[in-house]
């Protein structure tokens, strides 16, 4: 859907290199999804680049900044992302179920950007709710924790408050165009 969005409503028409940080696991699922798209999602007008980046390998952005990948239980190709500076680490789940290996890896982080697209009722093991990204912030040591991707019936709660049960940290719910300093804890 992000290619399509890129080559289909940018303006001026994108023609800059996309570049990706997945790891190789998402060439295939994008070959796979041409059989049924259509060979333009592997040439849509511009130059599509994965970054190959291997799970639990930092991969460096520039001097001072890392990227890191974690598989989390979505998909097979769903990773969480570590981005590492000199001011802090943010953590950011992406789609994901509860797992004590998440947190672990996400240990001690500043800022846990954590999805909680389902509420409590309707909890599965490929998404958190607002309480189990809590416990997960918890388990992880986080010093922050921001909720994000919530379907409507989360939307319409206090995911912050939920969470708040489970997590004794300072938590955001957060909304479009929020931005966070990461390492000092404040907005």
């Amino acid at each position: 859907m992000l290619v399509y969005a890129l080559k289909y409503t940018t303006e001026p028409p994108r023609r800059e290199p996309f570049r990706d940080p997945r790891t190789s696991r998402v060439v295939q699922l994008l070959r796979t999804l041409a059989e049924g798209y259509g060979d333009w999602l592997l040439d849509p007008g511009f130059p599509i680049g994965i970054l190959d980046v291997r799970d639990g390998e930092p991969f460096p952005l520039n001097a001072d900044v890392s990227l890191e990948t974690f598989p989390v239980p979505h998909t097979t190709e769903s990773v969480a992302l570590s981005l590492v500076a000199p001011e802090g680490r943010l953590v950011y789940t992406g789609d994901t179920g509860p797992s004590s290996e998440l947190a672990r890896w996400a240990g001690g982080c500043d800022l846990l950007l954590a999805e909680c697209s389902l509420p409590e009722a309707r909890a599965m093991d490929t998404h958190l709710t607002p309480e189990r990204a809590g416990d997960l912030a918890k388990e992880a040591g986080a010093k922050r924790l921001v909720l994000t991707h919530f379907y409507p019936p989360v939307e319409t709660s206090d995911p912050a408050k939920l969470a708040g049960t489970r997590f004794g940290g300072p938590i955001t719910a957060a909304k479009d165009g929020d931005r966070f300093t990461i390492g000092d804890g404040r907005r």
